[in-house]
This record gives C-alpha cells, structure tokens and sequence, in this order.
C-alpha cells in the first residue's frame, strides 16, 4: 500500500463477507462436525438399542458409561468445530431464526444425541436401582457439559464483521494501532483502505486537490438493489466499459453495496479518457510567477 494518505477521510464502509477462502475452510469444518454429530448420534441410537436388549440390567455398567462419553466426546467436538465454521462464515441478525439455529446447533444437536437415552435409563424398570442411579447421573452431568460448551454465548454476526471491518480500515487509513482487525476483518480492511486511497489519488487534480469520492459502475439487473455477481467501479462514467450500460454513481460504500467491489486495473487509461488532470501536471502547465 502506498504511504500517501488523501487528504480528506473517505467513506469506504460496505457490508463484509466471507472470502473464498473463509467460505472453504468453514465448509470444510462443517462437514467434519456433521460427521462427529453423526457419531454422537450413532454411538446413542447403539446404546439405546443395548439398553432395549436389556445388557445393563445387571451389569455392563463400565460399557454404558463408555457410551455416555463417547457420546459428550463427539458431540463437544462437533460444537468446538461448528463454531469454529461460524467464524469465518457467521450468520447474519437480519435473519432471526437462521442467527439462532446455526449458532446454536452444537447445544441442539447435543441435547438430541443425550436426551433419549438419559430418558430411556431413568425409565428402566428393569436396570439394576444403583447402576440406573450412577449411569443417569453420569450421563445427566455430561450432558449439561456438553451443552453449555454447545452454546455460543456471544456469536458472530455479519453486522459484527461489517462493524469491525470498517473501524479497522478507518484505523488502517489513519496510520492509528490496528486493534480492531481480527483475522476475520483484516484482508477486507486492507482492501477497502487501498480502494479508498486508490480513488481519492486517482481523482485528484487541480480543481479536486483531494480527490473525489464517486465513482461509477454498471447497474444491478433488472432493477435489483444489488448485483448477483462482482461488478467493476471506474472513476467516471465516459470509460469504455460503460458505454451503452445503465450506469450508478455514488460514493464507494454505495458502489460496494451494490455489490460493485472490484475497482477498475485501468486506472491510467481511465484518467486520460475521464479527463483528469494530475497535480504534477498542473503546476508544471503553471506559468511561474512574475
């Protein structure tokens, strides 16, 4: 990144998102904690079919004990690697019901693969009264263990990411201690600090010594209020790309919100056909005084 800071402060804020590589490894997360749950749930529907075949009445107690943790074990790895996914790919609150369940899936799916069983052990009238007692307490503990670490009790969001993002870029642009750029903020930071002190050099000239903070790009299909795909944002409408395009203007927050987040390679060929005039050549143009 270049060490000139524009002169004036730009709005550079847009919605975060998970990158291509954020989006693979929660991906991959995910499927391993599916696998895990699908142990826990295993490893109970096997224990309850042992318990139906009576093999704990009068012993076996060590076996069904075994059961009860290997199934807090697959199931606390299943919540640890499905809120490790939600890190790099969180939910967002405009979406209540979809914030919660994928939050909270660990604690759900972890309730699922103890309860029945747990049940199924407190019910049993033929177990012996003091295994019964040992295994269903056992049981009941691990269970609540597992659930509370299945709980997320302060959960990612988009919103969060967006806010985060932009105080870290804000701070990236001042030259300010960075101490809102987590791993998950940090490139997209990067990228809007470049963009913004990209456009601002680019549109400087003697009548904008400071830049300018508006750009253009093709608009959203079909009257949409943002595109399905990246579009490219110029520094002025008269470039090649958007001849013949319906084409938005607006700051770079609004380009970004409308999904136009990849800022044109062209940035000479654009000056010249935009009719920018840099600072240098001005004052070289400049007759000197007297």
């Amino acid at each position: 990144m270049s060490d000139n800071k524009p002169a004036t402060d730009v709005d550079v804020t847009k919605e975060w998102r998970a990158t291509h590589g954020q989006e693979s490894a929660a991906k991959r997360l995910r499927i391993f904690a599916a696998l895990s749950w699908i142990v826990a749930i295993g490893t109970e529907i096997a224990g309850i079919v042992l318990l139906r075949q009576h093999k704990f009445d009068h012993g076996n107690l060590p076996l069904l004990i075994g059961l009860l943790v290997g199934i807090a074990i697959f199931a606390i790895a299943g919540s640890l690697m499905w809120k490790a996914a939600n890190k790099h790919d969180p939910a967002s609150k405009a979406e209540p019901v979809k914030f919660f369940i994928q939050n909270q899936l660990g604690a759900i799916i972890t309730v699922l693969a103890f309860l029945p069983l747990i049940v199924l052990i407190f019910l049993d009238k033929d177990m012996d009264p003091k295994n019964k007692k040992i295994a269903g307490g056992i049981g009941a503990v691990l269970a609540v263990g597992a659930t509370l670490i299945g709980v997320d009790f302060n959960p990612p969001s988009v919103e969060q990411y967006t806010q985060d993002m932009n105080k870290c870029a804000a701070e990236i642009k001042a030259k300010q201690p960075t101490t809102d750029c987590s791993p998950e903020v940090a490139q997209q930071a990067k990228d809007i600090a470049q963009d913004s002190k990209t456009v601002a050099e680019a549109t400087k000239d003697a009548a904008h010594p400071a830049g300018q903070d508006v750009v253009y790009w093709i608009a959203p299909e079909g009257g949409a209020k943002k595109s399905a795909t990246p579009h490219v944002f110029h520094i002025c409408d008269r470039v090649s790309p958007l001849r013949g395009k319906a084409v938005n203007h607006g700051s770079v927050t609004v380009a970004y919100s409308e999904n136009a987040t990849r800022i044109t390679k062209q940035i000479a060929m654009e000056q010249n056909q935009c009719g920018f005039t840099s600072l240098k050549q001005a004052k070289a143009a400049t007759p000197p005084a007297g």
